[in-house]
């Protein structure tokens, strides 16, 4: 059987998976059927070699023995997949009803998976050692035959110094650490050399203020507060209780791994000038600040800037902005939509009913439904189980697509460890369950379950109670983040029991409109400026505000920047048509000049300016000076000059003296003296 070009190899693991070759032919739409093994990674391995030495792409139904048949398959590894079949599907209590379930993993595994963008980061083995005492000192000491370690001393009373000093040892105290893997800078108070003469115990020189160490690693044995946000989140930098030998000894293990090259992928792609944080200095949208967890986002003017080195890649940030602009990559969100698509339309194709969509991150999920396949009843064979990289990716979109695909109920496996860092996904989850609740699927259609215990899981799985899900359909998914939310929200709407125009949703949720007082609104325009996503427009004939709903994201940069503080926000789900549409929210006739009656404002803008310079303004105090903020630029300039008070003249210049005025001067002194008449009189 070929599944999307590749030859599939399945494997009874000795008769404890029941597999029906010709059903899952039929439940696919694949060409031929299956080949079928009971021991392909033992008694049958030659045949898998055969197959793999053809070159041609492989699908094999089993990971436990993936190393083994890579192994196997030598330069032609990189042609061949796998996916578990027994843990999920096979070792279950319901196995035998599992066939479309089997057939809908099939299809999902085929999906192609883009590759992650990687980073690369270099350490050269430059450790600092933080801390105090023997503790660190003896750390320092284990690191120093194989990294390049500064021992920093926040305490050091009663400490011998070591007879041969292989690595430098200072004093002082860590006020700030940034960076990453490879290039950690960690600024210094009170820094201090230790003097070589110190006998009995460690002396130090005259401190500096602050000084600057340029690291790769940094082991913190301080015992106090984290010198970062997220510490165990942060590449190369590991804190340990230092009353813990066995952790700190595990952690000088660990750092002498962490030399050389290494690769780093870019978790999320991020596009600025889709970023709806900032406009002119007025703050808007600061979803992505307020999740994440390791400070890898900061305010960069009119947008944000996330450092891809200090990023964690927990995705929180994609799975709430509003307008795609910072995006998951690994991967992204409609490879994941793709999928969800694969595995319900082929589970669905197969006969299957009542899908219930198992969302698990693969570190914890995989463990726990091994377990309950190993230990317990398995999985039922209605669940279908969904491994995505981290939670917090999900996005709304993300979430309301199973649903929108016709899965009956979704539920969300969350490690306790993680709850307090997903508030992104949970909100994303009110949102998604005020929608379903107002479109009358009902909000229990989604639920989450933070354990780590598999009987738990297994219990809250098989007491499920059945809901009737929507009509099993076809749903592509492309284009942008809002468009593929705009997608799926119109299939909601369309098979909704009570599909009402519109449903209120959260605070925050990126969905909406936007409300105007018209009686304050004197359309300056200042939103229309500030808009990120041209949801608010002008019109360039007539004063006229619009607004199209389908475009608005709830960033709330209008509002902040409104100077009459006319302008709310309605975060809503609107399915009539006129979302996509721009509607005029107010419109005026334009000033006219009072004297030539030319078109050159806003009636109410004009009339705001008269009220609040007449009479209170000292260059307004007349009619004639209130009647020319009623004019055009034109005609107030003509008024300005045909004022009585003549308000631009200067006065006339100075006129020079010349020889001539000196004697003629001179002439008419002689004419009087001459005529008895005597000097004039100095004025």
């Amino acid at each position: 059987m070929r599944l999307a070009g590749r030859r599939c190899l399945l494997c009874t693991c000795e008769g404890t998976i029941p597999l029906d070759a010709a059903a899952l032919a039929r439940a696919t739409g694949a060409a031929g059927t299956p080949e079928l093994f009971a021991r392909l990674c033992r008694a049958e391995l030659a045949a898998f070699r055969e197959a793999a030495a053809t070159g041609e792409p492989l699908l094999v139904g089993c990971t436990q023995e993936a190393p083994l048949f890579l192994e196997t398959a030598g330069e032609a590894a990189g042609t061949t997949l796998f996916t578990n079949l027994r843990e999920r599907a096979g070792w279950s209590a319901e196995a035998r009803a599992a066939g479309p379930k089997i057939a809908a993993l099939l299809a999902e595994a085929t999906v192609a998976v883009p590759p992650t963008p990687a980073l690369e980061l270099r350490s050269q083995g430059r450790v600092l050692v933080y801390g105090a005492g023997e503790v660190a000192l003896a750390a320092a000491e284990r690191l120093a035959g194989r990294l390049t370690p500064t021992l920093l001393l926040r305490e050091w009373a009663g400490l011998v110094p070591p007879s041969v000093v292989r690595f430098p040892i200072l004093s002082g105290r860590v006020v700030r650490l940034a960076g990453h893997l490879g290039a950690f800078t960690a600024t210094v108070e009170d820094a201090a050399v230790a003097i070589p003469s110190s006998r009995a115990e460690l002396r130090f020189g005259t401190p500096s203020a602050k000084s600057e160490l340029e690291v790769d690693l940094v082991l913190d044995l301080s015992g106090g507060a984290p010198l970062v946000t997220a510490p165990g989140k942060r590449d190369g930098y590991l804190r340990v209780d230092p009353r813990d030998p066995l952790a700190v000894e595990r952690a000088l293990f660990d750092l002498t791994e962490l030399v050389g090259e290494f690769e780093k992928p870019r978790y999320v792609t991020f596009t600025a000038e889709l970023c709806a944080h900032s406009r002119s200095r007025r703050v808007g949208c600061t979803r992505c600040l307020d999740q994440c967890p390791t400070g890898a986002i900061t305010p960069a003017g009119d947008h944000v800037a996330i450092d891809p080195f200090v990023c964690a890649g927990c995705g929180s940030c994609a799975g709430v902005c509003p307008t795609g602009a910072a995006t998951y990559a690994a991967p992204p969100p409609a490879t994941l939509l793709e999928r969800v698509r694969t595995l319900l339309r082929t589970y669905h194709a197969a006969g299957g009913r009542d899908a219930v969509l198992l969302v698990h991150e693969a570190r914890h999920g995989e463990e726990m439904i091994a377990l309950i396949a190993r230990l317990g009843r398995g999985l039922p064979a209605r669940v279908l189980p969904f491994a995505v990289g981290e939670l917090g990716q999900l996005g709304l979109e993300v979430l309301a697509a199973p649903v929108a695909l016709g899965a009956s109920r979704i539920v969300i496996l969350v490690p306790p460890r993680k709850e307090p860092e997903l508030t992104g996904l949970r909100a994303n989850l009110d949102q998604l369950a005020a929608l379903l609740d107002g479109l009358g699927y009902g909000a229990d259609r989604v639920t989450t379950l933070a354990t780590d215990d598999p009987d738990a899981l297994e219990t809250m799985l098989w007491d499920l109670p059945v809901v009737a899900p929507l009509p099993a359909r076809d749903l592509v998914a492309i284009g942008g983040k809002r468009s593929l939310l705009r997608l799926v929200l119109d299939r909601l709407h369309e098979h909704a029991p009570a599909p009402v125009p519109q449903v209120p949703l959260p605070t925050g949720a990126p969905l909406g409109r936007v409300l105007v007082e018209v009686e304050g609104c004197t359309l300056c325009h200042a939103c229309v400026g500030a808009c990120p996503t041209g949801a608010l427009a002008a019109d360039p004939d007539r004063p006229m505000l619009r607004f199209k709903e389908e475009a608005c994201v709830q960033c709330g940069l209008c509002a902040n920047t409104c100077p009459e503080k006319v302008i709310r926000l309605e975060p809503r789900a609107c399915f009539e048509p006129s979302v996509r549409e721009f509607l005029t929210l107010k419109e005026e006739e334009p000033a006219r000049c009072v004297r030539c009656g030319k078109p050159f404002g806003t009636k109410s803008s004009i009339e705001k300016i008269v009220r609040r310079l007449a009479g209170s303004h000292w260059m307004f105090k007349d009619a004639r000076a209130i009647e020319r903020l009623r004019m055009c630029e034109d005609c107030r300039v003509i008024a300005e000059f045909e004022r009585g008070d003549r308000p631009f003249a200067l006065g006339e210049p100075r006129r020079p003296r010349t020889t001539e005025d000196y004697l003629r001067e001179r002439e008419e002194e002689e004419r009087r003296r001459a005529s008895g008449e005597g000097s004039p009189k100095p004025s």
